[in-house]
């Protein structure tokens, strides 16, 4: 993988469905050097917590046959919603101005659910992503990671 580039004030989002850091690069393309912006934390509750409903069933309008429901997947559904509200903060820093570029890094499955929320100025302002759950190291970590 050839090295990272990123500029001077753009961001560096790593996230999963629980947890995002936007790192901000105050350094330059040449020596770059993350800061931590914002951490933004999703509180996941036991799937008891969340939803205590059966799992449904279906009665077929003839004969006698029933068939199951599947049950809601909370987790997911909690996901989902927090890396809407990630795209919505992405979308509100590239309308006022924080910053002008940024590279998103998640695993695979986040980057799928959080790429249907990005608005056109967040796809625009996008430089690239990275296919990586990198959420959990630590800041110097993930730039070890990205630029070295």
């Amino acid at each position: 993988m050839d090295k990272m580039k990123v500029g001077t004030g753009e961001w560096v989002v790593v996230c999963d469905g629980r947890k995002a850091l936007i790192l901000e690069n105050i350094g330059d393309s040449m020596f770059p050097n993350l800061h931590t912006k914002e951490v933004h934390e999703h509180a996941s509750e036991r799937t008891s917590a969340q939803g205590t409903d059966a799992p449904g069933s279906l009665q077929q309008s003839i004969g006698h046959a029933r068939s199951s429901v599947e049950q809601t997947d909370w987790h997911d559904q909690a996901e989902r919603a927090f890396l809407r509200q990630l795209a919505d903060r992405l979308h509100h820093a590239v309308l006022a101005g924080e910053t002008k570029a940024l590279t998103m890094v998640a695993s695979p499955r986040a980057l799928g659910m959080i790429r249907a929320d990005y608005s056109e100025q967040v796809r625009k302002a996008l430089h690239g992503e990275v296919h990586k759950d990198l959420v959990k190291l630590s800041v110097y970590e993930i730039e070890k990671q990205l630029l070295a």
